[in-house]
């Protein structure tokens, strides 16, 4: 049977077009070549929610929050130029941490394309190494499929972000208007298909070790596979640590939860990554923050990858069995194999090594004797007031490791953070769009005064829109990461680290949202409470120790046995 069509413009396929795919809320941010489309959203506001950003990173940023929480396709929109361009930081982002979103772009009338006119560039070339397919549209009627051709591959398989540019005249020109979602591309096999073999094998791997490992990653959450992975770690009795992205696909309070690895992950976990005989990788892409030297990385262990992405198996670390798939559907099928154990004396190892941290870095940061706040016990509070059950968006910097290493989750797609890209800025557009993914949910963003300079301006996205998020600024008048650096491994030489602030509280009551500062630890506990207890946006800035270091910590180049406590 055949779709009905009617004519219509371009620039309304492409509003349709995003309603059939069941996008209901777009970021973005209107300039001339994207008019059209604009106009189009005008008239369709009631059913497609478009906010207005205050700058084209903010857009893709919230964007990322809103596809971090919901596991839904985010939609960023922006003109031609320098619109465009400023989506790119967001959209490599994205594809770095596998994010799915569908950008668009205006883009100058195509008989003016290739003769730098105004406000052109050629995004499409700009675009191409950190998007997962763009395409640029110069016909009306090829709009309804490109777009849902984008839909399909930014969700399919390992997600990411894919980028349509539209010139003007294929949104004011007519087309003769139908829809049909795409299900194939030539070519494209998103989840390729499991080996039984290979999944057998490395349940003899895994049911023969003495010493088996878990490293989990973002790809659990994105299977949708936290039941899974829970189950499989349960009936194996296999100690687990997560990367950064991977953290709330297990309860943080899971006894055989044994924290983070990576450059600032936990002291116990980065230890026996070199005493394991098995290291069991589970949607994670050994990322070098995660793998430190890898001339010395788990070369005692037989190693076995289950990953939907063939191009990161023996990408970084060579691998004894991959299995490859959506973890979801692996999980599933390794499980029946798996042999009901415990491990007491190897998860003893860990124990111990939690005591060492405990007593060097966990207990003083929580406890802290000195005068000065700690994030730690910031970050620590909050999970007090939430209960661990809070959405937690971090930016990046000393605050971002001290967030992965301290706050608490129960429920998965609760951590929202910029892992591979490292995008400072990120975290106050992120936690917007994470509330407006998740409105019944508590989100808590949690900058440093650094980052927050970069996009505070998207305070006048949440005055318009009324946004219920809570900003935490933890302000040590640092680049605190780079300090950190410096203090470290290059003689206390502080160069261009130290940040002049304005007043934050003004800043925010300019923006009408309710402000508030902690110097004093006796302020801390009330000042938390007031903030969640909140209905409304809120403001809190906590001065901080100035020079508080983030540890553990793997040196660059360092093995990750050579992790150091202080």
């Amino acid at each position: 049977m055949e779709n009905k069509t009617e004519r219509i413009i371009g620039a309304e396929a492409v509003v349709r077009s995003l309603l059939e795919e069941g996008a209901d809320l777009a970021y973005g941010y209107p300039g001339g070549a994207i008019m059209p489309i604009y106009d189009e959203l005008y008239k369709y506001q009631e059913k497609l929610h478009h906010v207005l950003t205050r700058h084209e990173q903010g857009a893709i940023h919230a964007a990322q929050g809103f596809a971090r929480v919901t596991g839904k396709v985010g939609v960023a929109l922006a003109t031609s130029g320098p619109g465009a361009t400023n989506l790119i930081t967001g959209i490599a982002d994205a594809q770095i941490d596998s994010t799915p979103l569908v950008c668009i772009t205006g883009q100058v009338a195509s008989h003016l394309l290739g003769t730098d006119a105004f406000q052109e560039t050629d995004v499409i070339s700009i675009s191409a190494p950190v998007t997962k397919w763009n395409i640029q549209v110069t016909k009306s009627q090829d709009i309804p499929a490109a777009i849902a051709k984008a839909f399909y591959i930014a969700k399919s398989g390992r997600p990411g972000p894919v980028l349509i540019d539209i010139t003007k005249d294929a949104q004011l020109g007519e087309l003769d208007y139908s829809y049909e979602k795409c299900t194939a591309v030539r070519s494209y096999k998103p989840v390729p298909e499991t080996d039984i073999e290979k999944v057998k094998e490395a349940a003899e791997l895994i049911n023969a070790a003495k010493k088996p490992f878990i490293v989990f990653g973002q790809g659990v959450i994105l299977g949708e596979a936290e039941a899974e992975l829970k189950a499989l770690i349960e009936k194996s009795g296999i100690p687990s640590a997560w990367t950064v992205l991977g953290l709330s696909a297990l309860p943080t309070e899971h006894p055989l939860n044994v924290g983070m690895v990576g450059m600032h992950g936990h002291y116990g976990p980065n230890k026996l990554t070199n005493e394991c005989d098995l290291l069991i990788a589970i949607g994670m892409r050994f990322d070098d923050r995660v793998t430190g030297n890898l001339e010395t990385y788990a070369k005692q262990a037989k190693v076995v990858h289950f990953d939907i992405d063939p191009a990161e198996i023996d990408k970084n670390v060579k691998t004894d069995v991959a299995v490859l798939g959506n973890s979801k559907d692996t999980l599933s099928k390794i499980l029946p194999f798996i042999d009901e154990k415990s491990h007491d004396a190897w998860f003893d190892e860990f124990k111990k090594y939690r005591d060492i941290e405990n007593e060097a870095v966990i207990n003083p940061q929580l406890n802290p004797t000195k005068e000065g706040l700690t994030m730690g016990e910031v970050i620590n509070q909050v999970n007090k007031e939430t209960n661990g059950d809070a959405v937690v968006v971090s930016d990046v910097g000393q605050h971002q490791m001290f967030t992965v290493r301290y706050a608490d989750f129960t429920t998965t797609r609760s951590n929202v953070t910029s892992g591979g890209l490292g995008t400072m800025g990120f975290a106050l557009p992120a936690a917007i769009g994470a509330k407006m993914g998740a409105p019944e949910r508590e989100v808590v963003t949690f900058i440093g005064d650094g980052g927050y300079q970069m996009t505070c301006q998207e305070l006048g996205t949440i005055l318009q829109t009324k946004a219920a998020v809570k900003i935490v600024v933890l302000n040590n008048e640092y680049l605190g990461m780079v300090r950190q650096w410096q203090q470290l491994f290059f003689d206390k030489r502080y160069a261009s680290t130290t940040m002049i602030n304005p007043d934050f509280i003004k800043l925010a009551e300019a923006y009408d949202i309710k402000a508030r500062k902690v110097v004093k630890r006796e302020e801390l506990a009330e000042a938390v409470k007031e903030m969640i207890a909140s209905d409304e946006s809120y403001f809190l800035e906590v001065m901080i120790e100035k020079e508080d270091n983030v540890f553990p910590m793997v040196p660059t180049g360092a093995s990750v046995s050579d992790v150091r406590l202080k």
